[in-house]
């Protein structure tokens, strides 16, 4: 099974890897810049990730006490079965091109240490050896 991700440039602070096409999406949407078209197919498909798509409880192996402060390991990948979820993220990243921002998509087998998973997604601590970036 393959495990694809959709990345933006930014560096996540707690884990340290580039950030997940989500929270450019989100500013993308409340911008004033970005067509009423485009803000609305972001809407459309934001809505439709909140409402089909659980939240993992989990970004860190270790269940120690205080777990849920330290910093985020984990790091969020689909499924490649999660044939719907994955090409809403390509339309997601589509919009986000038009608009000059460049989204890379990483498809790994070995993504990590599962800390969560569900149908559709995996969290991960990356191995050592696990390709985060293009």
């Amino acid at each position: 099974m393959a495990f694809v991700r959709f990345v933006i440039s930014d560096i996540h602070p707690g884990s340290g890897v580039k950030n997940g096409l989500f929270d450019l999406v989100y500013t993308l949407r409340d911008s004033d810049d970005v067509l009423e078209e485009h803000r609305q197919l972001l809407a459309d498909h934001l809505a439709w990730f909140a409402k089909g798509l659980p939240k993992p409880r989990r970004f860190n192996r270790t269940s120690s006490k205080g777990y849920y402060r330290r910093a985020t390991k984990g790091i969020a990948w689909f499924r490649d079965t999660a044939t719907e979820h994955i090409a809403r993220m390509h339309e997601m990243k589509r919009i986000a091109e038009v608009y000059g921002h460049i989204v890379d998509v990483i498809v790994e087998e070995r993504v990590g240490y599962l800390v969560y998973e569900d149908e559709a997604q995996v969290v991960a601590e990356p191995f050592a050896d696990t390709r985060t970036e293009v």
